[in-house]
């Protein structure tokens, strides 16, 4: 990577005026001061996560759930429309805090399974530096609250001087022995019976850490805050399912072209976007697959059902946005708001475990219809449920599949960057250049003037720098449970497990319904072999299985 200063001209240029000022006093002055002059100077910097949010859920993205807080970031800041992710969570979080393809350092599939490959051991590799131990070194205070799952026990041997919240997936929201305080010895805080959501604790303790950093005011802070919401079990309090109760009677196909009009409305997809077809599902061990029915072919008891479904999920982002309000308000508060990096996202598209109708217990595609009074209890603790494949396909509308795939639904994720005292970009545009999340540390470490000193080279690129000035053309590759892509400029090479390439040209078809393939045969070669040398390089290949997906049954 080139020197952090020179690659990014908000660091050059207050570096520059900080050396204007300390050359303006004494000798002895200028010797003694410009550290703590650069430290003031640098931002704080926030990445916030949602777990399994798709790319229309937010009201800046043309959902309809209720997100003011982070469409007053939109608002003032850059929203991206081609922000990658990886498909999966534990991939996308080992890329954002690693800064690298998550096979590279081990963590191509899930922490649970060690495939017997370097990158399907499912753990992150010790040879992985994460953004919180680089802004370590370049004077910050790293803290953590929230999802964790790279595989390893303690997130304080890897950077963060605190943590708080779960090492694995989300199982329960109720439930507060489920999340965690590192390291050893520090108590996490105690909430009285009946009052505790996992939403809120993971607030509170991120409001605790802030609170530690300013104790430091010569230090500026690093905070990544990563949500559970909206991951299955479905639960939310029953204030917010209120909001929702009737919200999602008219079904998902209804859905879908009323968030694509606003789409529209708001510039985040261009005017001749069409809806992609239905989606498809599979459901888990893959022994039925079938494509989402439409909604009024169902019967109304099913309706009922799923309707309840969808507002649970509603309730989980509305309240993840309410919560993320307290943190902007700390912020505001202590006069840190115009100097804070924040960057939004999710780790994937939504997620359509396992079929149009959900689940109701954990990994399991069982489902159990809820009629009459059993639609009141769906959403309280002691409940497991999923919103199923036909919302999750409304969820990443206008895109195609789902979370576990490369095709937009699974990769594509809303992107928010906000920074008032940073930011060139004129606040509330629109950027469609396309960028990815391992972009994030190499931009840390831009802001900061940090210097990374990791084993493995950066692939990503200074996401400001982009935004500010544009950027260059690259190719974005993606892997997961044998599904493959390519991004090159208007180009996409996609496939499905192991079936062949599909390519579309995203000038008139993002959302990946005119396969081009043949009309391209020396493009597709030209792609498939940029992947084939860029698999090779960072672990991907060989596939477990040679292209098998025998290891999606074991999720």
């Amino acid at each position: 990577m080139s020197n952090a200063l020179t690659a990014n001209p908000i660091a050059l240029s207050r570096q520059a005026a900080t050396m204007q000022r300390v050359f303006s006093f004494l000798s002895v002055i200028f010797l003694a001061v410009p550290n703590l002059v650069d430290a003031a100077e640098k931002p704080n910097i926030l990445y916030i996560l949602a777990d399994d949010l798709g790319f229309s859920d937010l009201g800046c993205y043309g959902g309809e759930i209720s997100t003011p807080v982070l469409d007053a970031l939109a608002a003032g800041g850059v929203r991206l429309t081609q922000f990658y992710n990886t498909g999966r969570c534990c991939p996308s979080r080992a890329a954002i805090l690693t800064g690298q393809y998550p096979h590279r350092v081990g963590l191509g599939h899930m922490t649970t399974n060690d495939l017997g490959q370097p990158g399907y051991r499912g753990v992150v590799s010790s040879e992985a530096q994460t953004i919180a131990q680089v802004l370590t070194s370049a004077g910050y205070r790293s803290f953590m609250s929230g999802k964790w799952h790279l595989g390893t026990p303690d997130p304080t041997q890897h950077g963060f001087e605190e943590f708080y919240g779960t090492l694995v997936s989300a199982k329960r929201f109720f439930d507060p022995d489920h999340l965690i305080r590192k390291p050893e010895g520090r108590k996490a805080r105690q909430y009285p019976d009946g009052k505790f959501y996992a939403t809120d604790a993971v607030t509170d303790h991120a409001l605790d850490f802030l609170k530690l950093a300013r104790a430091t005011p010569d230090k500026p802070w690093f905070l990544y805050l990563a949500y559970n919401a909206p991951h299955f079990p479905l639960h939310a309090p029953p204030e917010e399912i209120a909001k929702y109760k009737d919200r999602y009677h008219g079904g998902w196909d209804k859905l879908r072209a009323a968030r694509l009009a606003r789409m529209k409305e708001l510039g985040i997809v261009p005017e001749e976007t069409q809806l992609s077809k239905r989606s498809h599902w599979r459901n888990f061990g893959e022994t039925k697959i079938g494509v989402n029915p439409a909604w009024d072919t169902l019967p109304e008891d099913r309706r009922f059902d799923l309707a309840r479904r969808m507002a649970i999920y509603a309730a989980m982002i509305d309240r993840l946005d309410q919560q993320l309000g307290r943190v902007i308000d700390d912020l505001k508060s202590a006069g840190e708001y115009d100097n804070t990096l924040i960057v939004f996202t999710s780790d994937n598209g939504a997620c359509f475990e396992w079929d149009p109708f959900g689940f109701d217990i954990v990994s399991s595609n069982q489902n159990i219809l809820h009629k009459g009074d059993m639609l009141d209890e769906m959403g309280k603790a002691g409940t497991f449920h999923s919103v199923g494949s036909g919302w999750a396909n409304s969820s990443n509308t206008p895109w195609r599949l789902y979370k576990h795939f490369n095709h937009e639904g699974g990769i594509a994720s809303p992107g928010i960057v906000h920074w008032p005292n940073g930011l060139k970009t004129k606040a509330g545009s629109i950027n469609h250049q396309p960028a990815h999340i391992i972009d994030l540390l190499p931009t840390a470490v831009s802001v900061a003037g940090a210097k990374y000193e990791g084993k493995l080279s950066l692939p990503g690129i200074d996401l400001l720098d982009q935004l500010d000035n544009g950027g260059r053309e690259r190719m974005l590759f993606f892997e997961h449970q044998g599904n493959r892509a390519v991004r090159s400029g208007r180009w996409k090479l996609v496939a499905l497990d192991d079936q062949p390439w599909e390519l579309y040209d995203f000038s008139v078809d993002r959302v990946e319904m005119n396969d081009l393939a043949t009309n391209h045969p020396q493009r597709v070669q030209r792609m498939a072999a940029a992947w084939d040398k860029w698999g090779a390089a960072n672990q991907v290949t060989p596939l477990p299985r040679d292209l098998g997906v025998d290891y999606l049954k074991a999720d």
